[in-house]
Order: structure tokens, then sequence, then C-alpha cells
């Protein structure tokens, strides 16, 4: 029991790694795309996590999460998420700057659901098939004996990649510096308003992050998560 779990954990790892890269490789690309080559120009626009890995939001965080109850950190086990090394961006390359800026901002997160729609369809085409109790043993966070070890594997990956991805999107979006949902604040905000925001400590944007990570993301959670499972168990 206690190997598999350490398994589920590895996946997990994995994964938020390839999700955090499609994050940031989606802010390269749409900043490409809208004029800005800054980031393709430092190899951003790829899927390689060497290019997008911090030390802190991708490893040391995640890790803490993920493997933390292990060797009895069991405060840090909860909901999966991190960061990864923003996505250099000179706004002055932009034709339409507030609307290019926010595009990049949204192509993040929007990267993130579209993993998750993936998944959710490979996971409705296996319940179809007839992997229906798997699908809602696994969901459900069992996995089911007797099944095959190759389709167990698929449908628990997509699974982690449904609870991961959503986990990214909400976390992304709330308004804290350095998130995606900052950006989109500081572009509604008047001047003086920005200066202010653009001054908060790093340290209370980590706090801030580490409430939002275990309280109002669940919040959030809990309604997309019982919507994905309605849409998966009545197809």
């Amino acid at each position: 029991m206690q190997s598999a779990s350490f398994a589920i954990a590895v996946f997990e790892f994995v994964l938020l790694i390839f999700s955090l890269s499609v994050h940031e490789c989606s802010h390269a690309w749409m900043a490409s795309r809208l004029g800005d080559q800054t980031a393709r120009l430092q190899g951003r626009v790829t899927l390689n996590p060497i290019y997008h890995v911090d030390p802190v939001g991708t490893l040391l965080f995640p890790a803490l999460m993920i493997f933390g109850p292990f060797i009895g950190l069991s405060m840090f086990g909860g909901m999966l998420v991190g960061w990864a090394k923003p996505t250099p961006v000179i706004s002055r390359n932009f034709t339409r700057i507030r609307r290019d800026e926010n595009l990049v901002t949204m192509a993040g997160p929007v990267s993130n659901l579209l993993i998750v729609l993936v998944a959710f369809v490979v996971l409705a085409v296996i319940s179809i098939a007839g992997g229906r109790d798997m699908v809602r043993s696994t969901f459900g966070g069992a996995m089911m004996v007797g099944a095959p070890s190759g389709l167990q594997a698929v449908v628990l990956l997509c699974t982690l990649a449904i609870f991961i991805n959503l986990a990214l999107f909400f976390f992304n979006l709330f308004p804290i510096p350095p998130l995606d949902g900052s950006r989109i604040i500081r572009n509604v905000l008047p001047y003086s308003a920005v200066q202010a925001y653009d001054r908060v400590p790093f340290w209370v944007s980590y706090m801030l992050m580490l409430l939002v990570g275990g309280y109002v993301l669940r919040l959030l959670m809990t309604p997309a998560l019982a919507l994905v499972a309605f849409g998966l168990f009545n197809i």
C-alpha cells in the first residue's frame, strides 16, 4: 500500500512539472504570436521543463506537498499547486498593449483547462468502452483490484491530470503577485494603485499563496470536481 502511494506521488510530481511547462510554454507562444519574441529568443516556447523550472515553486514546494507525508511532514499534504519561472514579456512590443497582455496572461490558465478537457475525453472514452467502474473507482481515490495494469495507469494519469490542472487553473487566477491573476488586476487598476500593488513584499505573496492553497482553493475545487464527476458518471 505504501509503495502504491509512493508511485502515485511520483506520478503527481511528474504531471505537475509537465503541466507547469505547458502553462509557461503557452504564455511564451502567445506572446510570440502577438509580436513579442523575448520569451522565444530565450528558448521558452518549449515543453522542456529545464527552461521553465523554478527551484522553489516547481521543485521544493511541490515536493514537500507530495512527499512530505512519507517523512512525517503531513502539514505539507493536501491540494497540489506550484509555479514555474515567470515568462519574460516586453509589453511595448505588442500592438494593443492591454489587450495583448491579457491574452498572454490567460494563455497559461487556458492551457491547463485544455489538459483537463483532454484527460476528461480519454476517461469518457474508457468509461463508454466498458471501464466505467474503473474510472469511477479511480476518480474516487481507490485503485480497482484486478484491472489491467496498463489501462489502470492511463486512468490514474488522466484522473491526476484533472485534479492537478484544475488546481493550477484556479490557483493562477488569484490576484496575488506574481500569479497570472495579478497581471489581469494590474490592467484595471489606476496608476497610483498599480504602484502600491507592485510593492507588495514577496513574503506577503508567499503567505497568501499558502492560505489560498490551503482553504480558498478547496472551496473552488470541490464544485469543479463534482461537475467533472457528474459528467463522467452520467455518460
